[in-house]
């Protein structure tokens, strides 16, 4: 049976509820939620990058799909409504074949149950939206000044509405025109549902969260994560690391590696991080046990030795069966969890089982847990332990960005709007 609470956060797919979840400071956004928007023109600034195959068939819709509450919240109140989104990488000032959002309107047609044209060269206005009516506006990095949040343009798309809703935090990390520029013109600038959600638990978990304060950060590189990782070891009890980031930890701890991946030239950084973790009573817990092969391959054979016996020419490629043991167990007692990345390469069954057992242990988990990275999201969705996460966040650059506590732009300009 699924414990109580522990999908509360999905409530943002059905567009209910989200502002009364929490019990503690938000940041000071407006939410689309607060407003009337009966005979408004809206403007809704989505994520609608979806994969697509070579034929231009979208092959996963999860992020339209959870653009789908804002959109109905602005229908089902009377707005007259234009969602756009960027795709792909596209050159400013043109639209190719495989920049346009087309198969992405026919899919929000068919998930909405009713027509969405594409409009093209949308900037300068000129066309009409009914009231009740949804159009989608052509790929917003097509224009001329998007990236460079061109105040000219900005301007343009401000006037083309009554409420401006940012409803793509994936994108909250960039300062753009269609993500910034815009809610510092439009006559009114709120948070979309998705983003409200997002906002709400990130500031749970990291601005105000129940202890003990557990984080999980896994990958190839601690370069890659050097900043989360300082950031975090100022706010968490227990931070616990994978994959090629624990092996440069293992090095600094003095513990022999053979050839698996690791930076040694960074070995003084994992120092500082340990240092800085325990003057103030907290922990990173390593491996004590691990999981060695030769290669990295479906028919490498696996062998689980202690720590201490790893040969010159062993590759660690996952925590042993006592260590994830002994993770569970500091996820079992964590009052907030905070994951990114898997502690091992889970991709072969082999290696997976740390990562396994961890992914259970949050999935069990009585913690409000957060959970954020393209990783993570494939560990979460090959053990299928989705419903029991607290909250999956849609993010990717600017979940971790958030992490490693730097300002989020497009939060930024709306928190200052609020409360106008």
């Amino acid at each position: 049976m699924r414990k109580p609470g522990k999908s509360s956060l999905r409530l943002f797919f059905t567009g209910v509820g989200i502002p009364s979840l929490f019990e503690y400071p938000p940041m000071p956004v407006k939410k689309l939620t607060d407003l009337d928007l009966s005979g408004k023109r809206v403007f809704i600034r989505a994520d609608l990058n979806v994969p697509q195959d070579e034929a231009g068939n979208i092959t996963e819709d999860t992020r339209i799909k959870a653009s789908l509450p804002s959109i109905r919240y602005a229908l089902d109140q009377g707005a007259a409504v234009m969602v756009t989104s960027h795709l792909g990488r596209p050159t400013e000032g043109r639209v190719g074949a495989e920049d346009s959002l087309s198969p992405i309107a026919v899919r929000l047609s068919q998930l909405l149950q009713k027509p969405v044209r594409l409009l093209q060269d949308w900037v300068a206005g000129g066309f009409t939206v009914a009231l009740g009516e949804v159009v989608l506006l052509e790929n917003c990095r097509c224009n001329v000044g998007e990236k460079k949040n061109s105040e000219a343009l900005s301007k343009k798309m401000a006037a083309l509405c009554d409420v401006y809703v940012n409803d793509a935090f994936g994108t909250a990390h960039r300062a753009e025109a269609t993500t910034h520029g815009i809610a510092r013109f439009a006559p009114l600038a709120c948070a979309g549902i998705l983003m409200g959600a997002e906002i709400d638990a990130l500031s749970r978990a990291l601005r105000n969260p129940k202890r003990p304060l557990a984080a999980i950060v896994g990958g190839a590189k601690v370069s890659s994560k050097l900043t989360i990782l300082k950031s975090l070891a100022e706010k968490v009890d227990q931070l616990i690391v994978g994959g090629g980031i624990a092996n440069t930890f293992l090095l600094a701890s003095g513990k022999r590696i053979g050839e698996s991946l690791a930076e040694p030239d960074l070995v003084k950084e994992a120092h500082a991080i340990m240092d800085m973790m325990r003057a103030r009573g907290a922990e990173v817990p390593l491996p004590i046990d691990v999981v060695v092969a030769d290669e990295v391959s479906s028919l490498a054979r696996a062998n689980k030795i202690a720590v201490e016996n790893v040969a010159p020419h062993d590759r660690i490629l996952d925590v042993g069966p006592k260590s994830a043991a002994h993770l569970a167990q500091i996820v079992a007692h964590a009052g907030t969890i905070v994951w990114n990345g898997p502690v091992g390469v889970f991709e072969y069954a082999q290696f997976a089982g740390g990562t396994k057992m961890l992914a259970s242990a949050i999935a069990h988990s009585e913690a409000f847990s957060i959970a954020g990275g393209g990783d993570t999201l494939a560990a979460i969705a090959k053990f299928n332990i989705a419903a029991d996460i607290g909250y999956i966040s849609t993010g990717g650059g600017a979940f971790l960005e958030f992490l490693e506590g730097k300002p989020l732009p497009a939060i930024e300009a709306l928190e200052a709007r609020f409360p106008a």
